[in-house]
C-alpha cells in the first residue's frame, strides 16, 4: 500500500507534509520488519535532501526499536552530518554509540537498558550498579573503539573516571575489621 501511495504522489499533487508523513510511516514499517535494504532504497529515492533529512529525523524521534534507531542514527550521521546543529549531531552520535553498546548486551537484557540508549555513559553506570561486570568490560571496549576521534559530550577520560569511582566504592567497607583476640 505504501508503494501505491508513493506512485499516486508522483501522478497527482500531494501536499509536502502528507508526502513526508507517508514516507516516514513507510520507512518505520520497513525498519520494524527488519528490511534495512528496502529502507535504504526508500531514502535514496527521495530527491529532495531537505525532505530526506526531515523524514529521517522524524523517524528517529519516534523512538523505534533498537535496530531501527541504530540504522537511522548511522544514516543521519553519514549523510547529513554538516546539516545538523552541533547539539543535534551530538545527540544522534550518542544514540548511535548507545545503540551499538546495547547490541553488545545479551538479547534478553537489552530491553532493560533501551531507555538509556541515548545516554551511553549513564547506561554504563547502570550496568556497574547492577554488578554486570562482564557486560561492562565488553561495553567499555566498544566505547573505546567508537570514541576514537569522536566528540559527543563525553570522552574516554569520563569513562575511566566512572570506572575508578565504582572501583573505589567496591573497595569501601562500611565497618572496621576487628581483631579477634583469644
Amino acid at each position: 500500500d505504501y508503494e501505491l501511495c508513493e506512485e499516486w504522489g508522483h501522478l497527482y499533487p500531494v501536499p509536502r507534509e502528507d508526502l513526508v508523513n507517508l514516507r516516514r510511516e513507510h520507512l518505520l514499517h520497513l525498519l520494524e520488519m527488519g528490511d534495512t535494504e528496502k529502507a535504504l532504497q526508500l531514502l535514496q529515492r527521495i530527491e529532495d535532501p531537505g525532505i530526506c533529512l526531515a523524514i529521517s529525523e522524524q523517524s528517529l524521534d519516534q523512538h523505534p526499536n533498537l535496530a531501527a534507531s541504530h540504522f537511522l542514527a548511522d544514516y543521519l550521521t553519514a549523510h547529513f552530518y554538516g546539516s545538523l546543529t552541533t547539539a543535534r549531531r551530538n545527540e544522534i552520535q550518542a544514540l548511535y554509540i548507545g545503540s551499538k553498546v546495547l547490541l553488545t548486551l545479551p538479547e534478553l537484557s537489552r530491553v532493560n537498558y533501551f531507555h538509556l540508549s541515548s545516554r551511553p555513559l549513564l547506561m554504563l553506570e547502570q550496568l556497574l550498579m547492577n554488578m554486570k561486570v562482564d557486560w561492562v568490560a565488553v561495553a567499555v571496549q566498544t566505547l573505546h573503539q567508537l570514541l576514537a576521534g569522536q566528540e559527543i559530550g563525553f570522552t574516554v577520560e569520563d569513562i575511566n573516571n566512572l570506572l575508578s569511582k565504582y572501583a573505589e566504592k567496591a573497595l569501601n567497607f562500611p565497618f572496621t575489621l576487628k581483631e579477634k583476640r583469644s
